[in-house]
C-alpha cells in the first residue's frame, strides 16, 4: 500500500473514470485511488469494480444513493483514516483538476499540513469558463475571506492534499456542509486548529464531459455557511496558536 491516497467522488462519471485513473498513475504512480460512487445510474459503479479487479491500487466505496459531495469526501476520509495513509487528496473525476499537478502538490505537503490547489495565485488560471462562472468563483472567494478572515486565494477550490493529522484533528461528523461550503468549512477548521496551510498554483479546466454538479442550492449554502463559521469562532480572524501536530510546530 502507498502512503498517498487520492479520493475521487463519482456520480455519472462513466466516461471519465478510466481515463482519470490512467492519467493519475502516469503522473504519480506511487498513490492509491479511492472512488466514492453514489450509486450512479449510468453504470459508473460497475465499471469501477472492473477497474479495481484489474489494478490493486484502485479501491471503490459504494454508497446507496446520491448524498452530496461533502458526505462523499467525509466517507472517503474515514476510509483513509482506518488505514495507514499519510497524505490524502481530494480531486474531481472530470479532468478539471489536472493529474499533472499531483506531484507538485504532494511535494508541497512534505512541509505543509494542507495544500490548496489555487486557481488564483499570481493571476487567474482558469480555462473554458464563461465570464459569469469566473465572476461567481472570484466573488465567492472575496466574500469568504472578508467574513472569515481566511488568508487564502481560493478558499472554495476542491483540489487539496491533507496530511492525515489534519483529518484526525477535525470532527468529521460535525462537518455538515456540501459543495463549495464543504471546501470552505474544512479549510477553515484546519486553519483555526493552527495547521500550516499553503496555496499552490494550479490550472483549472472546465470538465471535458458530463454535467456540472453546480446548483443554486450549493450557492445558497455557501452564502450562509461562512457566517456560521465566523460565529462559531467568535469572529476571530486568526488561529490562537500553532497546532502541536503541525509540521511547522
Amino acid at each position: 500500500m502507498n502512503d498517498t491516497l487520492i479520493i475521487v467522488p463519482t456520480y455519472n462519471e462513466h466516461d471519465n473514470v478510466e481515463d482519470i485513473q490512467r492519467a493519475v498513475f502516469d503522473h504519480y504512480p506511487e498513490t492509491d485511488l479511492l472512488y466514492v460512487d453514489d450509486n450512479s445510474p449510468d453504470g459508473t459503479g460497475e465499471l469501477l469494480d472492473e477497474l479495481s479487479e484489474r489494478e490493486s491500487r484502485i479501491h471503490v466505496l459504494h454508497r446507496e444513493r446520491k448524498m452530496g459531495l461533502g458526505r462523499a469526501y467525509t466517507a472517503g476520509f474515514k476510509w483513509a483514516l482506518e488505514r495507514s495513509y499519510g497524505f490524502i487528496f481530494e480531486m474531481d473525476a472530470d479532468f478539471s483538476h489536472d493529474p499533472a499537478e499531483i506531484p507538485r502538490m504532494r511535494a508541497a505537503a512534505e512541509s505543509a499540513d494542507l495544500v490548496l490547489g489555487s486557481r488564483y495565485v499570481d493571476g487567474i488560471r482558469v480555462i473554458n469558463w464563461p465570464l459569469s462562472r469566473l465572476c461567481l468563483s472570484k466573488g465567492a472567494g472575496v466574500y469568504v475571506r472578508m467574513i472569515t478572515g481566511l488568508p487564502f486565494t481560493d478558499p472554495t477550490g476542491g483540489f487539496k492534499c491533507y496530511r492525515r493529522e489534519v483529518l484526525e484533528a477535525i470532527d468529521l461528523d460535525a462537518v455538515r456542509s456540501d459543495g463549495y461550503s464543504f471546501q470552505v468549512e474544512m479549510t477553515f477548521n484546519a486553519w483555526m486548529l493552527g495547521f500550516h496551510i499553503v496555496d499552490v498554483p494550479i490550472t483549472f479546466e472546465e470538465r471535458r464531459s458530463g454535467q456540472s454538479k453546480m446548483s443554486t442550492s450549493i450557492v445558497r449554502e455557501a452564502l450562509w455557511i461562512v457566517w456560521k463559521l465566523a460565529f462559531k469562532s467568535g469572529f476571530r480572524r486568526r488561529p490562537r496558536s500553532r497546532h502541536p501536530r503541525s509540521v511547522a510546530s
